[in-house]
């Protein structure tokens, strides 16, 4: 008897346990399909959205970055030369990255264009550029009078497609600027094979990439120099600022002489290397960016748990996949997170409403990068009596008709964006982001029609 009694109490218990179990699965998954306890109507017609509260706010400033300034306005040594923190700056950042030197600059563009000039690359050279990148790419090659040779996108990582440099490499190629867009990175071991097969230097934008890495190694530190940016949205940031990194000690030299109008790097500063221009660093900004230094380790680490997490979840929502990354990349900076989006999966809602309908369940997003090669000013600097004077105009001409990135052309399409600082709430910051896509996919046949 008493067998038969505890047979029924073990059955009836785990009865109840699958029940509970299950319980909790299916409110999860209503929580999931919705972002609330049901459905609801999407926010964009006056629902309740998923978020209300905001994500964290950008830059960080502590009582460390406040003391740091005051000391450096107080000091009134505030140009580079007259003071410390820009050369302790550099000391730093180069040992942080596993580089022998360091220039700091005024912005990551002067850093890409101070290596251009060191390099030589000027009139009549070529330079392999991705599409799929910030404008001042493309702006330093033409600022040194060269001719941006765009090579599609690998869509499923949103970088350069390696795999199709070598087709555009001429006998006027002078360089390679891969962009390891997002702080993902390009594909190295296929650029690097093909630099060094074709005595090429390689100048890596890593503006987006502070400690990101390729095998172990940072990002940066693989090709003949590596650019990176401190703008203020930048996920080690001053306002402004930029720098180079290399082990070449000649380059750096070349380098510095560039960004500080031709002067000698050690020497009189009334003899000149050669000509340049002014984008020194002030020691405002070097202050800062120490400060800025000592919690960008521990905000990596909590952006790429928090990037891990989220991917999680969005694969397993159709029509929404997270970049991909190359099996070498062993460390991404997540400065932005991007996933394609397929209306194909959404009931054919377009992108942008896509887009207008998360932003009002309270998730900032964006729609990312146009077509670069595409943009008008390329036509008129191409076309500038001064281009036409070492480029011939059916060189030009050709330029345009083989100027054609169709993978790149459907990224823009389907690419959107969320932000480092996202990446930098808690993981239910990422629940919530999930389940706001959820919640328009939900709804996505009547978002579609305009129905609500």
């Amino acid at each position: 008897m008493m067998k038969i009694k505890e047979l029924r109490r073990r059955s009836f218990l785990k009865k109840t346990m699958v029940g509970a179990a299950g319980m909790h699965l299916a409110a999860r998954l209503v929580v999931s399909s919705a972002g609330l306890g049901s459905p609801g109507k999407p926010a964009i017609w006056g629902g309740q959205p998923v978020r209300t509260d905001k994500f964290p706010a950008w830059p960080v400033i502590q009582d460390n970055d406040e003391t740091a300034w005051i000391q450096v306005l107080r000091a009134k040594g505030w140009f580079r030369m007259n003071g410390d923190y820009v050369k302790q700056f550099e000391k730093e950042f180069a040992q942080m990255m596993g580089a022998k030197d360091c220039l700091a600059t005024a912005n990551g563009t002067s850093a890409l264009h101070a290596s251009l000039n060191a390099l030589g690359i000027g009139p009549g050279d070529e330079v392999i550029v991705p599409p799929y990148t910030f404008v001042a790419t493309v702006n330093v090659v033409l600022l040194q009078y060269a001719l941006p040779i765009f090579v599609d996108t690998d869509r499923e990582t949103f970088q350069i497609d390696a795999r199709k440099i070598e087709a555009a490499i001429t006998e006027r190629t002078r360089c390679i600027i891969p962009v390891h867009l997002g702080g993902n990175s390009a594909d190295l071991d296929t650029i690097l094979t093909l630099a060094k097969k074709h005595r090429l230097p390689v100048i890596e934008d890593a503006c987006q990439a502070h400690l990101a890495e390729w095998r172990g190694k940072k990002l940066g530190t693989w090709g003949d120099a590596g650019c990176f940016s401190f703008q203020v949205s930048k996920n080690l940031c001053a306002g402004e600022g930029g720098a180079v990194i290399s082990d070449n000690s000649s380059l750096m030299d070349r380098c510095f002489s560039f960004h500080s109008n031709g002067a000698h790097r050690n020497g009189s500063s009334l003899h000149y290397a050669g000509s340049g221009t002014n984008v020194r660093m002030t020691e405002f900004q070097g202050a800062l960016l120490l400060q800025q230094m000592t919690r960008l380790e521990e905000q990596s680490r909590r952006r790429e748990k928090n990037a891990a997490y989220l991917s999680e979840q969005l694969q397993q929502i159709p029509g929404i996949q997270p970049a991909k990354s190359y099996a070498g990349c062993t460390r991404n900076a997540y400065h932005l997170y991007m996933f394609r989006y397929d209306k194909n999966q959404f009931a054919g809602l377009s992108k942008d409403s896509f887009l207008a309908a998360l932003r009002a369940e309270g998730i900032p997003c964006s729609s990312g990068y146009l077509p670069l090669n595409q943009e008008p000013f390329l036509r008129e600097s191409l076309l500038s009596r001064s281009f036409l004077a070492v480029h011939p105009r059916d060189r030009v001409d050709r330029y345009f008709k083989d100027n054609s990135c169709p993978e790149n052309d459907r990224l823009c399409q389907e690419a959107v964006w969320l932000f480092q600082t996202m990446l930098l709430g808690t993981r239910n910051d990422m629940d919530q982001i999930a389940d706001a896509i959820r919640k328009l996919q939900h709804h996505a046949n009547e978002l579609a029609k305009g129905r609500v």
